[in-house]
């Protein structure tokens, strides 16, 4: 039964990993030309914001599909790398699953930092636009500039959306991945994958408590509606994360490309994107794949700004800062509003002390009730500086570091025991109440004088 479970899970993973990645696909650009078409630097924000950080300090993990840290754009920007799949390399870096290309893309739109055909000639050639001045110092003025050209990054690879060859699913995937993205020091998670139901395996659980508590940006995409994900799904339904939807060129609320919920916090551009390929190509794509890591890279940018502000305050930054849209105040369309990079890094925003989008923490006290709870070996053993979004740490339990992810056949959930015990208790009870009731009738036919029944 675990396993039916498990591949049924997977089987959701995979659907929906598949409708987040590339739509469409334009044939590959001249570098020279890439530039001008990344809109959103200007338009939400992102080149004023690097006149206060361009995320310089701040290591950005990238969940998704191997990144080609190889790339032009990339280069000296992949710092470490891990393979979740098993079917990878240790590094991270080899193109994986349906959607190889897919990762690449998402970490040249977080951390790109262009580069340079033109001659070393120490003049310059011609006049720069203020996207391509405000890259210059990072990688050069061709090619992608990231919305955090000065973060680092790590990959760690997966498997999905197709059979994995190594047999690995993503009940394992994902939780070992984010656990190694919080033990590299990740202050930011990407994930630009998402599964079509809005529940999660039970394994995920520690995992992103793990995150939470250690006080790490987790930002996931909504989903796309042209790959059949009308609502939200998970990962972007767990409590805490920033959960992003996608807008179209307009900066409406993207037909195709966005799905809808409760849990979206803020929307970001997810059409006519632009992004890197592995090998050193370029290509137009689409979907809230694209727009997670616009918004991960401004929280890099926060982060870079505000090293001791807590995960909870950064997000809370963006999301109150974003331009309400849609319905007034929140609504399951845009979340908070639309997506100000300027805003976010310059104005005036009161502390909170939690997590504007819930707590991971929370939910499982309410909604794992009976169910074997992560246990800590010390009461905030490796917590952060920043502090944490969890609640009281005396009330919330602290997530063990980084034990093996479980194989499929050992999920981690408590009903065979349970079923077991309650059934052996079932039994031993009608056979204490049978023999209760035997000894009963027999008092009561010694002590009668009439004839036996």
């Amino acid at each position: 039964m675990r396993r039916s479970l498990a591949l049924a899970a997977s089987s959701l993973i995979a659907f929906a990993f598949a409708a987040l990645g590339l739509l469409p696909v334009a044939p590959a650009a001249r570098a020279d030309s890439i530039r001008d078409r990344e809109y959103w630097l200007d338009e939400y924000g992102i080149t004023k914001a690097w006149e206060v950080s361009k995320g310089a300090g701040v290591t950005v993990a990238v969940i998704d599909s191997g990144v080609d840290g190889t790339h032009p754009d990339l280069r000296g920007v992949v710092v470490g790398g891990h393979d979740s799949s098993g079917a990878g390399t240790p590094d991270g870096q080899k193109p994986l699953g349906a959607k190889p290309e897919h990762g690449t893309l998402v970490a040249t739109m977080l951390a790109g930092r262009g580069h340079s055909s033109a001659p070393q000639t120490g003049t310059q050639t011609a006049p720069q636009t203020q996207a391509q001045t405000g890259a210059a110092a990072s990688g050069g003025p061709d090619g992608v500039v990231g919305v955090a050209p000065e973060a680092r990054l790590l990959t760690a690879s997966t498997w999905l959306g197709s059979a994995n060859p190594a047999g690995r699913t993503d009940i394992e995937q994902i939780p070992d991945a984010v656990r190694w993205a919080v033990d590299q020091g990740a202050k930011v998670i990407n994930i630009s994958l998402g599964s079509s139901s809005p529940v999660w395996p039970q394994s995920w659980d520690a995992a992103f408590l793990y995150a939470e508590q250690r006080d790490a940006v987790v930002v996931a995409a909504a989903g796309n509606r042209l790959g059949g994900n009308v609502q939200v799904g998970a990962p972007a339904t767990i409590p805490g994360v920033l959960t992003v939807a996608g807008l179209d060129r307009q900066g409406a609320a993207s037909i195709d490309s966005s799905s809808q919920g409760i849990s979206i916090g803020v929307a970001a551009p997810a059409e006519q994107l632009v992004g890197g390929l592995p090998g050193g190509q370029y290509a137009e794509w689409a979907g809230t794949s694209g727009a997670a890591p616009i918004v991960s890279g401004v929280a890099a940018l926060i982060r870079s700004k505000w090293p001791q502000m807590s995960a909870a305050q950064v997000i809370n930054r963006i999301v109150a800062t974003a331009k309400d849209a849609g319905t007034p105040g929140t609504d399951p369309i845009y979340g908070h509003g639309i997506l100000d990079a300027a805003a976010a890094l310059t104005a005036e925003v009161p502390e909170v002390s939690s997590n504007p989008l819930g707590s991971i923490a929370d939910w499982i006290r309410v909604h794992r009730k009976g169910a074997a709870a992560p246990s800590a070996p010390s009461a905030q053993a490796g917590a952060p500086a920043g502090g944490t979004a969890g609640g009281d740490p005396a009330s919330v339990p602290i997530a063990e570091p980084s034990p093996p992810a479980p194989h499929a056949d050992q999920a981690e959930s408590p009903w065979p025991a349970v079923t077991v015990l309650g059934s052996a208790g079932v039994v031993l009870a009608v056979a204490a109440g049978g023999a209760l009731h035997v000894g009963r009738r027999a008092s009561r036919e010694r002590n009668t004088t009439g004839p036996s029944r």
